[in-house]
């Protein structure tokens, strides 16, 4: 354990003529579940608080613009205008993670889906993705915890129902198609944009502005998650359980499937890195692709 932790402690990946002092691991480096925990729980940590912060700030906002006695409500009664400052508050929160130290460390996934598409890819290592997991969802519950504890019950009233997805009019079987394919859209514009030596900064800001505009015009269909642990933490403060493996399915299925087309088109080649934003000087536990790979 102490080789491999060394060994990567010390490792340094050049990029596009630049030097980063990050931790990167190779194929060879794999790693137990203790070695794991040891070495990376500062990332596991981020990405649970990460989550806890996105789920309390979704409540917050919810509450906001939904409560009957909330000012801001009885400010914008019109529905569409009150989802477009919900969809603009949560974008900005999305791009405030991933631009954060502890985004730009642990990669900024906050969600299960997208770090089953980078596992899948190569770019995350096996213990990594369930002690991910694990964080993931923990802090989707303790963020809804902690935001049901400071609203007092307002959280509960049926205009907020704890901020929870559910199919919209047209039912199940449209809910599902809406989750997959705004799911598949965001994973293959993150793998695209990540790849791209010019645009691989602003990645947050395009994952930003989808989730703005689906939250906008696609919470009608689905409730707008993309985000099976954005689901669970609401979902079981509710007791609402009925569709929940709509969103357990299919943004995973999306997203791998954003995942497969991304490398298909490529060729074979797999992203470079596992992180929203890779381009700074904190460590990463991913495995990278060779210099240069990014076009």
């Amino acid at each position: 354990m102490q080789q491999a932790g060394s060994e990567v402690a010390n490792r340094g990946i050049i990029r596009h003529g630049q030097t980063h002092r990050v931790r990167a691991l190779r194929r060879r480096d794999g790693l137990s579940a203790v070695d794991s925990v040891v070495l990376h729980w500062p990332e596991y940590l981020m990405e649970a608080a990460e989550v806890g912060v996105y789920m309390f700030l979704t409540c917050a906002f919810a509450t906001l613009l939904q409560h009957p006695a909330s000012p801001v409500r009885q400010l914008v009664p019109n529905v569409i205008a009150r989802r477009a400052l919900m969809g603009l508050a949560m974008g900005a929160t999305t791009v405030a993670i991933v631009m954060s130290p502890w985004g730009k460390q642990s990669g900024g996934h906050f969600n299960p889906a997208i770090t089953f598409t980078f596992y899948r890819l190569g770019k995350v290592e096996f213990w990594d993705l369930w002690f991910y997991v694990v964080a993931q969802f923990a802090g989707a519950i303790g963020g809804v915890c902690i935001a049901r504890y400071v609203q007092k019950g307002a959280l509960g009233d049926d205009a907020v129902r704890y901020a929870v997805t559910a199919p919209g009019v047209f039912g199940r079987g449209i809910a599902f198609v809406a989750e997959l394919t705004i799911s598949f859209i965001l994973m293959i514009t993150i793998l695209v944009v990540t790849n791209r030596a010019r645009l691989e900064r602003y990645t947050p800001y395009f994952a930003g502005v989808l989730i703005a505009i689906y939250i906008a015009f696609e919470t009608p269909l689905s409730g707008m998650s993309t985000n099976p642990a954005r689901t669970l933490g609401p979902a079981l403060h509710a007791g609402y359980w009925p569709a929940l493996w709509i969103y357990f399915a299919a943004p995973t299925l999306g997203m791998l499937v954003a995942g497969e087309v991304f490398v298909r088109i490529r060729g074979g080649v797999a992203p470079y890195c596992g992180k929203l934003h890779h381009s700074n000087n904190k460590r990463c536990i991913f495995h990278h692709g060779e210099p240069g790979a990014s076009e």
